[in-house]
């Protein structure tokens, strides 16, 4: 991107992609309003997933101008300023708690849904803007985006791609020529986020609380249709009850994802949850660096109410709430819907903590039950790191690398060693501790190994340096590369840590600095802002 974002005029050609808009077809206008994207006035290209696009779907925009992609063209569409005339954009409508307070008309107040693209496969994903302008549900805001919040989204849903957590993804990212005030002047950007929908827990509570009960059954079974089709056979109480089911299930394991990695979402309001699975709104996230389970980052979250621990708590209050819209579709007696609402949310916890145990064990390069004391290694290793403030993904990692240069030891010599733990060590400002609980490790190794019917030397060490990533988006890094980007107009900060962001688990030397923590009082002071 150049310093002078957007020199191109507009030009009146749109590319032709079609869209299906099953939300506006099967749902109607009673679920959304239509509604055009604003124009962009010098729109300019600075991001674009082709590979993304080929795999949604969406074909049509890959189409060649002179030298590659008509940049010009996808500028246009990606902005919403020319699309074709079989595209009819909708703004939902849906409500949520907002850190625990409820405001019953949200909806998308600076974002449009243009439609769906279907794969391959026969699966649908939403196409939408962020960042296009007023809605009616705009509740006095301008509608737009600075440049900086949508790359920002690029990074952290191309990390957790990358990570295989589910996320909806950017397609592009367009610098739509006008400036947009907040505390400074910004560029003014706009996103084109893909996801499998984008229904929320929000969406249904919209209903619910108006009483509509018709619409959130009409809802629930669009729902089903989108992401639990086996489902959609079940009788009716069966249906709903095995649809709320799932969608805890789904939740209980992403939160897992998300702790094992040591994602902090910062935004857990039940708008911001999706009824897919999927990870959504990547404003005020962060990742931990030193461990510690209290650390939240958001500027707007002033009592730590969406902290890193506090995540699978926030999880079930939002799920209950969603529990709360399908009461009347689980049973027509009150108390029995409760009592079957009631079970299906205990049933997060369990899910949650096997989800996050097999993640941990892996991440340990350890298998099976608790009978070798897996559970109290796992306890006293997450201890360790917190009560000497260790980085969360460099402790892992490094753990992992130790583990292969053990391999690589024992190999060489014919016989289990040890292997060179100073790395390692060095994390630590007293390594006893470390020493001993890495004894208490290395022996269950041993066990297991011994207990398998075929040890693979290294398979151990490959295994942990798969699940164990040495690249997150660290905090500093993506702010540096967003500062280039919108205050001095260069890509390339942006582009070379959106390479190393996409090989995670990479030795390439050219990563180096990613993997690097910020200074402590770096850390200590950071904060993250919602970016509207």
């Amino acid at each position: 991107m150049n310093s002078s974002i957007g020199t191109s005029p507009v030009s009146s050609a749109a590319l032709y992609q079609p869209l299906e808009n099953s939300y506006l077809r099967e749902l109607g206008e009673g679920f959304c309003i239509l509604w055009q994207p604003a124009q962009a006035p010098k729109p300019e290209l600075v991001y674009f997933n082709p590979a993304l696009a080929s795999d949604v779907g969406l074909q049509g925009l890959l189409s060649t101008g002179e030298g590659g992609l008509d940049r010009l063209a996808l500028a246009q569409w990606c902005s919403g300023t020319a699309l074709p005339g079989d595209i009819h954009p909708v703004a939902q409508a849906y409500a949520g708690h907002q850190f625990g307070n409820f405001s019953p008309r949200l909806g998308d107040g600076r974002a449009v849904l243009l439609g769906e693209a279907i794969d391959s496969t026969g699966l649908r994903h939403d196409i939408a803007l962020k960042g296009s302008g007023r809605t009616p549900f705009s509740r006095g805001g301008d509608g737009k985006a600075g440049i900086g919040p949508m790359l920002r989204e690029v990074l952290i849903s191309e990390s957790l791609q990358a990570l295989g957590i589910p996320t909806t993804r950017a397609l592009a990212v367009v610098a739509t020529g006008e400036p947009i005030f907040r505390e400074e002047v910004l560029p003014g950007a706009v996103l084109t986020r893909v996801a499998l929908s984008h229904l929320r827990v929000g969406t249904f509570q919209y209903f619910a609380a108006r009483g509509e009960q018709a619409q959130v059954r009409q809802l629930a079974d669009y729902a089903i249709r989108r992401h639990d089709p086996d489902l959609a056979d079940l009788d009716e109480p069966q249906r709903y009850a095995a649809f709320l089911k799932a969608v805890v299930g789904r939740q209980a394991r992403l939160i897992a994802q998300w702790m094992n990695i040591g994602f902090i979402h910062g935004v857990m309001n039940t708008d911001n949850m999706t009824i897919s699975g999927q990870t959504i709104d990547y404003g005020p996230c962060a990742f931990l660096e030193d461990y510690d389970p209290d650390r939240w980052f958001s500027s707007i979250d002033l009592y730590g109410r969406y902290a890193y621990k506090n995540q699978p708590s926030i999880a079930v209050w939002n799920l209950t709430r969603f529990a709360e819209c399908l009461l009347p579709l689980l049973n027509e007696d009150t108390d029995l819907a409760v009592t079957i609402a009631t079970g299906i949310l205990e049933g997060f916890q369990p899910q949650f903590e096997a989800a996050l145990r097999a993640g941990r064990l892996a991440k340990l390069g350890l298998l099976g039950d608790d009978s070798q004391g897996t559970d109290a290694l796992i306890h006293d290793w997450l201890a360790l790191l917190q009560a000497q403030k260790v980085d969360f993904t460099l402790g892992w990692r490094l753990l992992a690398d130790h583990a292969e240069g053990e391999a690589a030891v024992a190999l060489h010599a014919g016989e289990a060693s040890r292997g060179d733990a100073s790395r390692l060590e060095r994390l630590f400002s007293d390594p006893a501790p470390l020493r001993a609980w890495m004894a208490r490790w290395q022996a269950i190794c041993l066990a297991q190994d011994q207990g398998a019917a075929q040890a693979v030397p290294g398979a151990r060490a490959a295994a942990m340096r798969a699940v164990n990533p040495r690249i997150i988006a660290r905090n500093h890094w993506v702010e540096d590369a967003l500062k280039a980007a919108s205050e001095e107009g260069r890509m390339v900060p942006f582009e070379r840590l959106l390479e190393a962001l996409r090989d995670p688990f990479s030795d390439a030397p050219g990563y180096d600095r990613f993997a690097q923590p910020a200074a402590r009082e770096v850390t200590a002071c950071y904060r993250t802002f919602c970016g509207t």
